[in-house]
């Protein structure tokens, strides 16, 4: 008769940390196998009502599938004609934003031993709709502040530290800095 035995994981946060630093040692000794490219597909439904699709990655110089597709709808409200069936873009991208923050900080504070019990925000962004709708040339289309308001059940001394880690967010440093987005159009 075998003993059942249960392989003994090293968690902080519901991080698996120990496959978090394979990666990053794998990734320090070959720098290449931290190049990644996601992707999304999206397809028109009707009115303002669309739809994206995500089904794999590239990362560790493979092609990655998801264990499922993964869709996200978007819409507008009925004020912005839409039929309000979902969120509409400007809000994924605030939670986007909301989860990738969460996302790096939870795990870099994994990292540092740092144990975060509870973990919320609220997102706040504040857009002229004066600019979307061409009513104001020089009015920005986009948001012009977004506020996020995190609030953490940890070792009070760590909170700071937990702060500073939202430094490592990928979609924090995209809405910040910026990234080239090239758009094309062409017949179908």
């Amino acid at each position: 008769m075998y003993a059942a035995t249960e392989k003994q994981t090293n968690r902080i946060n519901g991080v698996e940390l120990d496959t978090l630093l394979e990666t990053v040692a794998a990734i320090r000794q070959d720098p290449e196998l931290g190049v990644a490219r996601f992707r999304a597909s999206n397809t028109w439904i009707d009115g303002n009502r669309n739809q994206s699709t995500v089904t794999g990655f590239y990362g560790a110089k493979q092609e990655i599938a998801h264990s499922q597709a993964f869709t996200m709808d978007a819409d507008e409200p009925p004020i912005l004609a839409g039929q309000d069936q979902a969120p509409n873009p400007v809000e994924h991208l605030l939670h986007a934003l909301a989860s990738c923050l969460t996302t790096s900080m939870v795990a870099h504070a994994a990292v540092r031993g740092i144990a975060i019990e509870e973990l919320e925000s609220e997102l706040e962004g504040d857009i002229d709709l004066n600019g979307f709708l061409g009513l104001a040339p020089d009015t920005p289309k986009g948001y012009t502040e977004i506020r996020a308001k995190f609030r953490v059940k940890a070792d009070p001394e760590d909170v700071d530290r937990i702060k500073s880690l939202a430094a490592y967010s990928p979609v924090f440093n995209t809405v910040t800095r910026g990234a080239k987005v090239d758009v094309q159009v062409e017949l179908k």
